[in-house]
């Protein structure tokens, strides 16, 4: 039984069976699917291109009193929302006392008043929707613009200051097309009319202080780091410039007075929806006050007169209907930054020269003339006062003495020729014109003299 038992166990096992043949074509199919599924995956799944964030542009200059604080068109830096949000956080808040702004009572004719609060209300509703809180902030920083040497001195020049660039714009939407793309429903209309009623008559909204400037927490303007920031109204930061040019004493610019007509507003607007064709209309509306040059577009400004001169002279010819008071803003926004600039203009364009130096009958029939040198320190803008009265003879140009006829000249006496009696009339010249004499009446009437204007600080170009 034993010897049986161990013959068994020497005995060699049995061979095992192989699987079956279609078991071995499914585990070999899982297993090319294992290694071709991850590959396929790999390979067609889309590239990822991480660009490098260009640097944050940073600035610290403090601009002096005696520099008038440039205003950049509104340029963002190349910075995704996360980063610029965290950018945004790590410029502290400043520290400086923010007083509330003064308050504001608007002034004018009913009309221009009227132009002064829709366009505040645009401004308010397209840039913080609606929503009163932020409207109140942002119609807030357009007053202290108003206020400020550095901006227009229209609330309306203000608001759309730059529009008529694409690039050049303060408040995107004035140059975005937002306003063609929607309007506000007449009840947020309203509201937002209400916010800016009471802005422009005596309501301060004294978070923002002085603030000129703002932008939303998820961009970075270029200049948001060389400003103060001074406080936080939800998503939006308001900043004020640093040094004096953000203090009380720089915002007392006076207020201009009248609105200009902005053709962009038309849709909003009944006040606004005069006749636009004349792109000087804004500055055409003046009734003897200041005209603010900002309000001209750039489409009305001529070129140099060129004629192998320099870029400092224009002679320019001007539209007969045009109010005579705008003359002196187009010459100033004609003549730019310009420290030396000559504006020569004629209302009759068969009497412009078409280069200098001017006859005197061209000089005699000149309309008007803006001179400015900065280095004398001093700008002259005057009228031709027989073409246009004006309200003070200081503004008329000098009446222009006739061309002087040739003076006959006495042929000398022989010397064989006694000399007359003394009391006798000695021949002689004639007397020339316009030449007082000691011996001659005192003239009833005084010259009129130059009218002279404040000469306008060079201005590096405007933001938001």
């Amino acid at each position: 039984m034993l010897m049986q038992t161990r013959e068994a166990a020497l005995a060699p096992a049995e061979p095992r069976r192989p699987a079956p043949l279609y078991l071995r074509i499914v585990i070999a199919l899982l297993a090319l699917v294992a290694v071709a599924v991850p590959v396929l995956l790999v390979s067609n799944t889309p590239r990822t291109i991480v660009h490098k964030r260009p640097p944050v542009v940073i600035s610290k200059r403090v601009v002096p009193k005696q520099e008038l604080p440039p205003v950049d068109p509104l340029k963002l830096q190349e910075v995704a929302p996360e980063d610029a949000r965290a950018i945004n956080a790590a410029i502290p808040f400043s520290t400086l006392p923010n007083p509330a702004a003064r308050a504001f009572h608007l002034s004018g004719a009913a009309d221009s008043q009227a132009r002064a609060v829709d366009c505040l209300a645009a401004a308010g509703y397209y840039e913080a929707g609606d929503d009163a809180k932020g409207q109140r902030a942002v119609v807030q920083v357009i007053i202290n613009r108003m206020r400020h040497p550095a901006f227009p001195k229209t609330i309306c020049g203000v608001v759309f200051q730059g529009s008529e660039r694409s690039t050049g714009c303060q408040f995107t939407f004035t140059c975005d097309g937002a306003m063609l793309r929607y309007s506000p429903s007449p009840a947020a209309w309203e509201r937002a009319r209400d916010v800016a009623r009471a802005a422009l008559n005596g309501s301060v909204y004294r978070a923002v202080g002085h603030a000129t400037h703002y932008h939303t927490n998820w961009v970075v303007p270029y200049w948001s780091a060389s400003l103060e920031k001074i406080t936080a109204v939800d998503t939006h930061l308001f900043f004020r410039w640093t040094g004096w040019w953000g203090t009380p004493p720089a915002f007392t610019r006076g207020y201009a007075g009248v609105e200009p007509n902005v053709p962009q507003m038309a849709r909003l607007s009944n006040a606004h929806q005069g006749d636009t064709t004349n792109p000087l209309e804004a500055a055409l509306q003046g009734d003897g006050s200041l005209i603010d040059p900002a309000t001209i577009p750039d489409s009305a400004v001529p070129n140099p007169v060129g004629a192998g001169l320099d870029a400092n002279h224009f002679l320019v010819v001007l539209d007969r209907k045009m109010n005579a008071d705008a003359f002196a803003a187009l010459a100033i926004k004609t003549c730019g930054e310009r420290l030396y600039c000559k504006f020569m203009a004629w209302t009759d364009p068969k009497l412009k020269p078409a280069k200098l130096p001017a006859t005197p009958a061209q000089t005699v029939a000149m309309s008007f003339s803006y001179l400015r040198d900065q280095a004398q320190g001093y700008a002259k803008a005057l009228w031709n006062c027989q073409q246009f009265k004006r309200p003070s003879p200081l503004q008329c140009m000098r009446i222009q003495p006739p061309a002087l006829a040739p003076v006959a000249v006495a042929q000398p006496v022989a010397a064989a020729t006694p000399l007359p009696d003394t009391k006798s009339a000695v021949a002689g010249p004639a007397p020339l014109t316009g030449v007082r004499r000691k011996t001659d009446p005192a003239p009833t009437t005084k010259p009129p003299v130059s009218f002279t204007l404040s000469v306008p600080k060079a201005t590096p170009t405007p933001t938001n």
